[in-house]
């Protein structure tokens, strides 16, 4: 017995290490267990980080199938050409105080995140066999739908990478946002599926499809997402973003911002195509603090919705309302086009701009937007300077403390 003893131990250490060839490391999780309770299943991150240490650079990682345990941060943002193969259930673990106080920062406007990524030249591939649940029951419950909580983590963040795939990954339930890419440059995120409903009283508050910053040249196309927020947000210094073929469930829409909150910040060239929304708060608009920068070149194009609250938004001083007018962030170039649903209420557009930097070359074409009982709405505008020629028949002025999202009719 005193011989059989370490050989067993020897023997489940060899089952559950990295195996590695060459720069080809193999993942196998700890246990099958889908226990949630963080203090009674082993933590797979230690191996994750030490695969990464082992063939992170010019080599391949791959998870096999089965249950994955996370219950520590992940920072992984020096990988160097490597193919990254997922699959199985990866699961985050219930200690929201470890997270609150060791969620990794990622700058902006005080958020953390759980898992950091980047580099150059990466692959992040799911195959449609890629569940990562976030416990995200625990922080809507927690947050008893209040959002933005310092510590509370965004699932993934893709973070000074360069040249970065990632493709067929479905969420549940995620933490906070699903998905940040900030300062990065090429990144495609193609076929992911994201699910963050609440079971409880409490509302998914900032469950956001995913945000840009500071990053160019982002493709996404081909996701599903039903979340608690914006379903695809392109923030600051954002430029050449491409979205398309996104259907998006009890969202927040397509957006551009929100932007400018106290630094200059710019938005270009950015295209929202072929996009489905149901019960959204907004469908295609733009947010931005009273700051100063542009929003310009922007393409909200096939956009088919049902039950939205204010299809058309545009705000100068989000969140406030106050000092909408002495906003200098000026909005031009921007165009609707095959913009079709039905609204919640009696209000199609709600825009105001401001009075010191004044929306320039606004363009409206095939704008079709109903009540829910067929009726017509109401198209209210302030300060845009193309009013009479933009396609679009305004009947009233926006005030300028104009709400993002209505009550009621007006």
């Amino acid at each position: 017995m005193r011989l059989l003893l370490p050989l067993l131990v020897l023997a489940k250490t060899a089952i559950t290490a990295v195996t590695q060839i060459g720069t080809a490391c193999t993942i196998t999780p700890l246990s099958a267990s889908l226990k949630r309770d963080s203090l009674a299943t082993p933590d797979d991150v230690p191996q994750i980080l030490d695969a990464v240490k082992k063939c992170g650079k010019d080599g391949s990682i791959t998870f096999t199938d089965g249950v994955y345990h996370m219950g520590k941060v992940m920072d992984m943002i020096s990988l160097q050409n490597c193919d990254i193969s997922m699959r199985g259930t990866f699961i985050w673990s219930t200690d929201i105080q470890y997270w609150l106080k060791n969620s990794i920062g990622v700058e902006y406007a005080g958020r953390s995140t759980a898992w950091r990524i980047g580099g150059t030249n990466i692959t992040m591939r799911g195959y449609g066999e890629t569940l990562f649940d976030g416990n995200g029951q625990l922080w809507y419950d927690q947050n008893r739908n209040a959002g933005n909580q310092n510590g509370r983590p965004i699932s993934l963040t893709i973070w000074k990478a360069k040249n970065f795939l990632l493709d067929g990954i479905q969420w549940k339930q995620s933490q906070f946002w699903h998905t940040f890419v900030a300062y990065s440059q090429n990144v495609t995120m193609t076929n992911l599926d994201m699910n963050a409903t609440s079971n409880s009283q409490w509302k998914t508050v900032n469950t956001d499809g995913t945000d840009t910053w500071n990053s160019k040249d982002v493709f996404i196309s081909n996701w599903t997402v039903t979340c608690g927020d914006d379903c695809i947000s392109v923030k600051g210094n954002s430029q050449n973003v491409r979205v398309s073929n996104i259907k998006c469930y009890s969202s927040g829409g397509m957006c551009i911002g929100s932007m400018g909150n106290g630094v200059t910040e710019t938005v270009d060239d950015v295209s929202f195509e072929n996009i489905t929304l149901v019960h959204s708060s907004n469908a295609a608009w733009i947010k931005t603090y009273p700051g100063s920068g542009h929003v310009k070149n922007v393409l909200f194009k096939d956009i088919r919705f049902t039950d939205v609250n204010q299809p058309i938004y545009i705000s100068p001083c989000i969140y406030s309302y106050s000092n909408c007018d002495s906003s200098r962030l000026r909005i031009s170039n921007i165009r609707w086009e095959n913009i079709v649903g039905t609204a919640r209420y009696n209000v199609g557009a709600g825009m105001h701009c401001s009075a010191a930097a004044t929306c320039q070359n606004l363009t409206f074409v095939n704008i079709d937007i109903k009540q829910k009982d067929g009726k017509p709405v109401q198209y209210l505008c302030s300060n845009i300077d193309n009013q009479k020629t933009m396609g679009l028949e305004c009947t009233g002025s926006c005030p300028a403390n104009w709400e993002q999202q209505m009550k009621g009719p007006k």
